[in-house]
């Protein structure tokens, strides 16, 4: 049975998640805040293995090199987004509106994720596309829920008007690779609190 820890970190709240089972751990969006989660991790005594990013916006990859490190484990992103890690304008750090935090600049990802499933120390997913907020985000779907990173969350979606996002495309992802998933699949978003796949199919006021 796979155990879900979320993490609020950095100043916008995102939501890093926590993925284990009795003996490995997956680190899904590391934002920001790298002692708080590994703190979290001390707690639940298994080993990470690997880094997951859902997209590389700044906000969900802040903590990605100080984690990578310590424990000397690989990062798993998109090939569309491999280049926005080290990259402050692609991954939105290095512009004016955020001249509140440091540019941030990620070494390249170990592992471009293809449109499989994995099986990460016996916990097992299937990457699926969902871009729209940005080319190369995807979401994690595991046995039993779904991690939509900034595709989709309670009462709303991704937005559209930063660098390669598309509103169609975000919705097609949506209603494709989300809605299709089990009603009551619970749905863990980048920002807020985790919702439903049946709630959001009849009351997300993008759909209805």
């Amino acid at each position: 049975m796979l155990k879900i820890e979320r993490i609020p970190t950095g100043t916008i709240q995102e939501n890093c998640y926590l993925i284990y089972n009795e003996t490995s751990l997956l680190i899904i969006d590391p934002g920001a805040e790298a002692k708080k989660i590994t703190e979290m991790i001390e707690k639940t005594d298994t080993t990470p293995v690997a880094i997951l990013l859902t997209h590389t916006h700044y906000d969900h990859i802040g903590a990605v090199e100080e984690l990578r490190h310590h424990y000397s484990i690989p990062v798993y992103v998109s090939p569309l987004e491999q280049d926005w890690l080290s990259n402050p304008i692609l991954n939105l750090s290095g512009l004016g509106r955020h001249d509140d935090i440091a540019d941030i600049i990620v070494q390249p990802a170990d592992i471009e994720f293809e449109l499989i499933d994995y099986d990460l120390g016996g916990i097992r997913f299937s990457v699926v596309p969902t871009p729209g907020h940005s080319i190369g985000s995807v979401s994690f779907i595991f046995d039993d829920f779904v991690v939509t990173g900034d595709a989709l969350f309670k009462g709303s979606i991704g937005r559209t008007d930063l660098h390669t996002g598309d509103m169609q495309q975000l919705l097609h992802s949506i209603t494709t690779y989300l809605f299709t998933l089990p009603d009551e699949f619970p749905a863990y978003p980048g920002h807020g609190d985790a919702t439903t796949i049946e709630h959001e199919k009849k009351t997300n006021p993008f759909f209805n």
